[in-house]
């Protein structure tokens, strides 16, 4: 029988550091996002009509693009929670396409990351 390759508990539990600290980051900027989305002014400080109308397209604009940074946030913070999930399995690390795994500078740049670089780039090939 093959013995299991996994990265060590010491490896984890770093790894299990960076990742929280990514998400403790992650949730403030998407904090930040929000706030700017939530707060994007509805006053009526220039009733000037020829500019009203560029502001509140920039301010529409503006309030779209916080919303999808936010909601890009929140989906790297999922992918970081299950790397958490991983890590208490102790399944962290391990490419899902090959069973190998990962490299350590591969999983410090991309702490979510399921995948090799190889089946990364044979994944794209394929689709």
């Amino acid at each position: 029988m093959a013995e299991v390759v996994r990265y060590s508990d010491e490896d984890l539990k770093e790894f299990k550091a960076l990742i929280e600290e990514k998400i403790a980051k992650a949730r403030k900027d998407m904090q930040i996002y929000l706030d700017a989305y939530n707060n994007a002014g509805n006053d009526t400080m220039d009733t000037s009509p020829t500019f009203k109308n560029l502001e509140e397209g920039n301010q529409v604009m503006a309030k779209e693009e916080n919303a999808r940074l936010a909601s890009r946030l929140e989906k790297y913070i999922k992918n970081l929670e299950a790397a958490l999930v991983r890590i208490e399995n102790k399944t962290y690390g391990i490419c899902r396409a090959t069973g190998k795994l990962i490299p350590k500078e591969r999983l410090k740049i991309v702490p979510h990351a399921t995948l090799s670089f190889d089946a990364k780039i044979d994944e794209k090939k394929s689709k």
